[in-house]
């Protein structure tokens, strides 16, 4: 099974098997004994293919065929707290994944950060109800009740509730940020 893994990863990637081995240290001998299930990987080997592939080492072991299903109950959510005064968020997915969607409430006042922040990822905002002020570099934009903004998070941003009323965001981002 962690063969068969092993080596779905590694096509999906489009790695040869010499490929791999100049990007693990590992040889190409050892890479095929270990796809074909002729050799158990040690410790070393697994966390070496983990970092490659960017996958955890208990993930390496998952049957891919399985649908990988995380529901997410109100009350057993993780809660990524912001700065004094500002907006605490709702993880809705795990924080292991190659994208994160977080939901948050801002009252008035309240905001994302004291300062504009930038990082690589892609960030989409969906309003659910009220009006969110966003800052991405030095524009200011409106984003009302059904609407949505996407952007490059590499530009430095922010959101900000300037308005009298709550504001309620579903945000994704991927990849996460650590």
């Amino acid at each position: 099974m962690l063969g068969k893994r092993l080596k779905e990863l590694r096509m999906s990637r489009g790695l040869s098997l010499r490929a791999l081995a100049a990007t693990t240290g590992l040889s190409a001998t050892l890479l095929s004994q270990i796809e074909r299930e002729v050799t158990e990987p040690s410790l070393t080997t697994l966390r070496r293919l983990s970092n490659v592939f960017g996958e955890s080492m208990s993930a390496l072991f998952a049957d891919p065929s399985a649908p990988s299903v995380w529901i997410s109950r109100p009350g057993e959510r993780t809660t990524l707290m912001g700065p004094k005064g500002g907006v605490s968020y709702e993880r809705l997915t795990q924080g292991n994944g190659q994208m994160e969607v977080l939901r948050a409430v801002f009252q008035p006042g309240q905001f994302s950060s004291e300062q504009p922040l930038r990082h690589p990822a892609l960030e989409s905002v969906y309003v659910l109800r009220g009006t969110l002020s966003v800052m991405i570099g030095d524009l200011h934009y409106v984003v009302n009740a059904g609407e949505n903004i996407a952007f490059d998070a590499n530009a430095a941003h922010r959101y900000i509730n300037e308005g009298q009323e709550a504001v309620e965001i579903l945000m994704s981002i991927t990849p996460p940020v650590p």
